[in-house]
């Protein structure tokens, strides 16, 4: 949702400018919002991997064939909604640039980001670093970064360290609460009841998926990720581990069905807040009718991932496993 409100509230105005109907300047935004929890280094991973006690390295690693298979998907719906219907997203001129400022405009905003990207994820893949020391191994290369742009001011970096701060306890507080809700439901039997339950149903396991991806999409509309992460995961993963499903498999549609959720009308947080920063002539059902599209490219990529689990798992399968300490 934060992207969604910083993208929305400073891209569609502009877009809307240069005649971009909205289908084209609210739709894009709303998908590449909730696209952020699927490119690591990701925080919701990171706590669905502490909360459902899932290996959190996996995790990171798994959602970048996903991601990038969403990203193609959200691309090819662009590319082919403007060809077929020039009108959505019209052309324009615009000022030439000479390839020297691209590269040098490439090499200073983005190569940067890539390295700070490949010294998280990349540490893990190779199997020289725990999330914890990647963590660190990123922050440091933040610092480093921002000492060379010549950004690195004291103010920055006591803001830093209070956000740093307000997360760190935010998220242990959840995990707290979440524990505490993992062994009331453990001692109490109710997990295994659950578990053996699902386990005794005269019906494939993958329709009992099915049915906790319904019951995510609905809580995605009326609650905030973290929380339904601390209220279902607890429940879930004992079926999941019963029904012999693989964790991480699991933990990335887990994701992805988050990433639906928040954009699903009619009350998919994400849609209200882009009503929120959107320019004033612009009605819910335009919201509405701008996700729409990009929710069924949601879908098609958890029906891939659901028939090929393959695609989030062959990476996993080609890390290292971490070097003997």
């Amino acid at each position: 949702m934060v992207s969604v409100a910083m993208l929305g509230g400073t891209l569609v105005p502009e877009m809307e400018s240069r005649g971009y109907k909205k289908p084209m300047s609210l739709g894009p935004i709303l998908g590449s919002g909730g696209l952020a929890m699927m490119i690591p280094p990701s925080g919701l991973a990171v706590l669905l991997g502490a909360i459902g006690e899932i290996s959190i390295g996996k995790i990171l690693i798994a959602i970048i064939i996903p991601g990038l298979l969403m990203a193609v998907l959200y691309a090819s719906y662009i590319i082919i909604r403007s060809m077929l219907q020039p009108s959505v997203a019209p052309a324009y001129d615009v000022s030439p640039v000479p390839l020297s400022h691209k590269l040098l405009n490439t090499a200073r905003y983005i190569l940067p980001v890539g390295f700070i990207i490949f010294l998280v994820v990349g540490v893990i893949f190779a199997g020289v670093a725990t999330p914890t020391e990647a963590a660190a191994t990123g922050a440091l290369g933040t610092i480093i970064l921002a000492a060379f742009y010549g950004r690195l001011k004291w103010q920055m970096a006591k803001k830093a360290l209070v956000g740093t701060l307000q997360i760190s306890v935010m998220i242990l507080m959840i995990l707290t609460a979440s524990k505490i809700f993992s062994q009331i439901l453990s001692f109490s039997g109710v997990a295994m009841g659950l578990a053996e339950f699902a386990a005794g149903l005269p019906i494939l396991p993958i329709l009992i998926l099915i049915g906790m991806q319904v019951v995510l999409l609905i809580l995605g509309m009326f609650m905030d990720i973290a929380s339904i992460m601390m209220v279902t995961l607890p429940i879930f993963m004992p079926v999941v581990m019963v029904l012999e499903f693989n964790p991480v498999w699991f933990a990335v549609i887990y994701l992805l069905n988050m990433e639906m959720a928040t954009t699903t009308p009619p009350l998919g947080l994400s849609l209200y807040t882009m009503k929120s920063v959107a320019p004033a002539d612009t009605t819910m059902g335009d919201v509405y009718k701008a996700a729409v599209p990009f929710l069924i490219c949601d879908l098609v990529a958890i029906a891939l991932i659901m028939a090929f689990p393959q695609i989030a798992l062959w990476l996993v399968t080609l890390m290292r496993p971490m070097l003997a300490r």
